[in-house]
């Protein structure tokens, strides 16, 4: 929220400089996250004056060109170079001097240097509108009225003010605090509390129009009054439809707003300075009907910003006879909008259901000033304030006449009623407030009390605070004027013992996170709300009947619940590649939704993503690049940090993988790892393989949890260990020879490992050779070579009967 320091002061009688009240309006929840110092037209047009062109001759080397002498009130005139086809001798210009810079409506800033042209001494420059960022026209040089003096500085002519820019941080529920006059009252209750307690605010007086002077014929219906408890406006004919004046210009240049004509102009500043958006329509289009109703199926409407939009059933829109001519609370349409034409207007000033206009919003993707404040809520008692404000200002500024006003408010909404208890409030806010003080600052702040006892109060919330409803409110109101930073800390803090619950979430979160990116993982977190469109993927590795879907999205993008990790990991993926950073480990903690037969599930997900080279580029390093064990190691380091161990592993089921292994720790599914579909790596940009770890965070908690740490001492007998090189058929696994040897012997055979494997020449087709290790041992005694050779028998025969291996 954007707010000008000189626009405040014109509510407000104080001498406290900007940095001064934005520390006041942050200490009273209006965070001001910055003070920028801004100027009418950038530069100020310092260095630029008044001049008159004595002489005009023509440039002997160019025919463009003319060659003057312009006085500006020094001792010796200029002599100026020009281009400019209007130049003549007698008219008072703009002068830029050398060592003035020019900042330009368009390109970078000009620094005014003496120098030659085609061999003439030129000493300055006269400007056009475009050069000194006062106007669009480059058409010739600014030619100023004969009554001007040489060396008046261009700053006094076109009244330049300097100005000071604070940005406001403004939480959603301070609707009241979106207008320079609702700034004020913030700072008005902190002055009055804190310094001066007769400091007021001087709202700008209003004619009452309730019985205008002249007559018209148009006829308002409220057809949907749910979405449109009030509907105002007048009906002005006559205007003159032109530039605003350079006062107005100038309040909303000083917000970052571009002045468009005086009537667009006095709407957007109302609402800055009131809060309640306005909108004018042009008679010539409006007719002598307007109609506030849904829309109906299939309508359309071009917007002011040039897009067709086609309207949904549940949009309220503002229309004539015929057609829709604007979105309520959104946009106006660009047929029934303000131009240069205009002659006659309905001016607009209602209060719309927030939620109503905010769901069209978000439907449309559409954000405008109006809906930015009708979708938090605005004031409906202040919109007649804010249209004689309007009236006012037209009748002034651009003439005309009053038609017909009209006011549709058959409920009226009345201030919410709190029952407000002071020793509740003194609990809340660890404060020793007095009543008077609470009463103070209540009343500082524009709530109304009624029926005061010793114990507390009824309190009426002005309509403005459609956020204070309860005690809590009323006493963060209060805190917030008192001053949080006055509370002083109690001489003695008190605690209590508590019991964590087992198992201890955050120390096995820090394990893994710590293990992980010690390992060179990056940790990524990303938005838990995520997009239905990822559904339509032809990999169909979604459920789009199982979304958990947001009532009111943020956007298109953000209208569900993630289901899965992946897709937020795989955007990740694509941004960095596409930013030469195409080698990545990355881990991410992070919940999944589902909306089931039986209510909602949410599941704790912890992913891995390892994609690239292996190692980063070196002369001595390994330049491989990732591959399925690099993922298997990574999965396999978490388990053995938990203290797990994989019981069985069987074929993934999600469809994003194109191959991987299903892990099972004591008959639980704990999760799988494999690599990612080409097809869907292709849909998210991606161009390397990606390979992807999705393990249950619940379940290996609970399984870390059962764990508890034994101490084996350290064997006194050596182990013993023998080697086979078999011969098996290609679709014997390593996993079939363990088992195998397993069930042979479980005491003595320690471990199986598989060092080396060969595929290619001088092995029969469909064969594999395996060289793999047995190491046995007994913790008791030293084991016989006789005793090891059973063994080894025992198992050979095994592998021969069960996988038809063959020794090498």
């Amino acid at each position: 929220m954007k707010i000008s320091y000189n626009w405040l002061r014109q509510y407000i009688n104080t001498s406290l400089a900007p940095e001064e009240i934005g520390k006041i309006l942050t200490s009273t929840g209006l965070e001001v996250e910055s003070i920028e110092k801004t100027e009418t037209i950038r530069g100020g047009l310092e260095g630029v004056v008044v001049g008159e062109v004595l002489t005009k001759e023509k440039h002997p080397e160019a025919d463009r060109l003319s060659l003057t002498t312009v006085a500006i009130g020094a001792a010796e005139p200029l002599k100026i170079v020009c281009g400019a086809p209007n130049v003549a001798a007698g008219q008072k210009v703009l002068v830029a001097t050398v060592g003035c810079t020019l900042y330009p409506v368009s390109g970078d800033p000009i620094k005014i240097k003496k120098s030659k042209i085609r061999g003439q001494e030129s000493e300055g420059m006269i400007c056009a509108e475009d050069e000194l960022g006062i106007g669009e026209s480059h058409d010739g040089i600014i030619i100023l009225p004969a009554d001007k003096i040489p060396g008046t500085p261009a700053s006094t002519i076109y009244q330049l003010e300097t100005d000071y820019l604070l940005e406001i941080g403004l939480t959603p529920n301070r609707t009241d605090a979106m207008s320079h006059i609702g700034v004020v009252r913030d700072l008005k209750a902190f002055l009055c509390f804190h310094k001066d307690a007769a400091t007021t605010i001087q709202v700008p007086a209003v004619k009452d129009y309730s019985q205008p002077t002249g007559t018209a014929h148009l006829t308002v219906n409220v057809l949907d009054l749910p979405s449109c408890p009030r509907y105002s406006g007048a009906v002005i004919t006559n205007l003159n439809v032109t530039d605003s004046p350079a006062w107005l210009q100038n309040r909303l240049k000083s917000i970052g707003l571009k002045p468009i004509n005086n009537l667009v102009d006095i709407t957007n500043f109302v609402m800055h300075e009131c809060g309640n958006p306005l909108h004018a329509f042009d008679l010539a289009i409006a007719g002598n009907e307007i109609n506030i109703r849904k829309a109906a199926a299939g309508e359309k409407l071009i917007t002011l910003d040039g897009v067709e939009r086609e309207l949904s059933v549940n949009d309220l829109v503002i229309c004539n006879q015929k057609a829709p001519m604007c979105i309520a609370g959104v946009m106006g349409g660009s047929e029934s909008g303000i131009t240069a034409g205009t002659t006659s207007i309905f001016l607009e000033a209602a209060y719309f259901l927030p939620a109503s206009v905010r769901k069209t919003s978000k439907f449309h993707v559409l954000n405008s000033d109006s809906s930015f404040r009708f979708e938090r809520g605005t004031d409906p008692n202040n919109v007649i304030y804010a249209r004689n404000r309007a009236i006012d200002l037209i009748l002034e500024i651009c003439g005309g006449e009053l038609k017909q006003v009209y006011d549709h408010y058959p409920t009226p909404i009345e201030p919410a009623r709190v029952e407000f208890d002071f020793q509740q409030c003194r609990k809340l806010c660890g404060a020793d407030f007095s009543n008077d003080q609470l009463l103070k600052i209540l009343g500082y702040l524009d709530f109304q009390i009624s029926a005061p006892h010793e114990k507390g109060a009824l309190v009426h919330v002005p309509t403005y605070r459609n956020d204070v409803t309860r005690q809590a409110d009323i006493s963060e109101e209060v805190l917030r004027i008192y001053g949080f930073n006055q509370v002083a800390l109690p001489e003695k803090l008190n605690t209590s013992v508590t019991y964590s619950n087992k198992p201890d979430q955050e120390k096995f979160y820090n394990l893994i996170a710590d293990t992980l990116s010690n390992n060179g993982f990056f940790e990524i977190m990303n938005n838990s709300l995520s997009s239905s469109v990822y559904a339509a993927s032809k990999v169909n590795y979604l459920n789009a009947d199982q979304f958990v879907t947001v009532l009111n999205p943020l956007s298109n993008e953000l209208d569900v619940m993630r289901q899965s990790l992946l897709p937020g990991g795989l955007s990740v993926i694509e941004f960095n590649q596409n930013r030469q950073h195409p080698d990545l480990k990355l881990y991410e903690f992070g919940k999944t939704y589902f909306k089931t037969a039986d209510g909602y599930r949410e599941s704790r997900r912890l992913v891995l993503f390892i994609t690239g080279q292996r190692l980063a580029e070196n002369w001595n390093s390994d330049k491989t690049r990732t591959s399925f064990f690099s993922i298997k190691a990574a999965v396999q380091r978490i388990l053995e940090k938990l203290g797990l161990t994989i019981s069985a592993t069987n074929s993934v089921t999600s469809q994003a993988f194109e191959d991987g292994v299903s892990i099972e720790i004591d008959k639980m599914t704990v999760g799988e790892f494999g690599w990612i579909k080409p097809q869907l790596l292709k849909e998210s940009g991606i161009k390397n393989p990606v390979y992807y770890a999705d393990l249950d965070w619940d379940q290996l908690l609970k399984l870390a949890a059962r764990q508890k740490v034994e101490f084996t001492p350290i064997p006194k007998t050596q182990f013993v260990r023998r080697d086979f090189s078999l011969l098996l058929n290609e679709h014997v696994t390593f996993k079939d020879i363990e088992m195998q040897a397993r069930s042979v012997d479980k005491k003595l055979l320690k471990s199986v490992g598989l060092f080396d494997v060969y595929e290619g020449k001088n092995l029969p087709a469909g064969k594999k050779s395996y060289a793999v290790s047995f190491t046995f041992q007994d913790h008791e005694k030293t084991l016989q070579d006789e005793q090891v050779d059973r063994m080894m028998q025992a198992i050979r025969q095994k592998l021969e009967t069960e996988l038809n291996a063959e020794l090498r």
